[in-house]
């Protein structure tokens, strides 16, 4: 099967910018090797988001890790998705999550996590971690040692 039978709508058209958190528009595609485990990376260095107490921008770098299931994410949707964010006020920790939780409920990965490193606002970085384990299988198992054995970055 061609990506081009596949349905998606983004790629190859005129980029069209969400103005605020817009989930949906994220793709899928059929991951080819699902009996296959293996990492998929995704970093946005140029991820930004809105305070939402204050409306002053937050930057970050926003790592995307994840074994696919039978789905994968379109790039060019992620990118859209990420950027929607621009004008979305929200802390740090609720931004790791909500694109953690956006992923999971998309493509139902075996398992997935979600790291923001936030540059420095009023002297202090904040690096949030989240991830995800398909339940009930070894990857609910790995998630839960991954994060009993999170390394923070300096």
């Amino acid at each position: 099967m061609s990506r081009s039978d596949e349905g998606l709508q983004l790629l190859g058209k005129k980029t069209q910018y969400a103005t605020d958190y817009s989930p949906q528009v994220l793709e899928t595609f059929e991951n080819r090797h699902p009996d296959n485990d293996y990492w998929v990376q995704f970093n946005c260095p140029e991820f930004t988001s809105l305070c939402p107490i204050t409306g002053q921008p937050d930057f970050a770098t926003i790592t995307i890790l994840y074994l696919p299931g039978e789905r994968m994410v379109e790039s060019k949707s992620l990118k859209l998705y990420l950027f929607s964010f621009r004008n979305h006020g929200d802390f740090h920790e609720d931004c790791v999550n909500t694109i953690m939780k956006d992923l999971v409920r998309l493509m139902a990965p075996k398992y997935i996590e979600v790291i923001g490193r936030f540059t420095p606002r009023g002297g202090i970085s904040i690096y949030p971690y989240a991830n995800y384990g398909r339940p009930g299988t070894k990857y609910e198992q790995m998630a839960e040692q991954r994060l009993l054995n999170y390394q923070p970055i300096d």
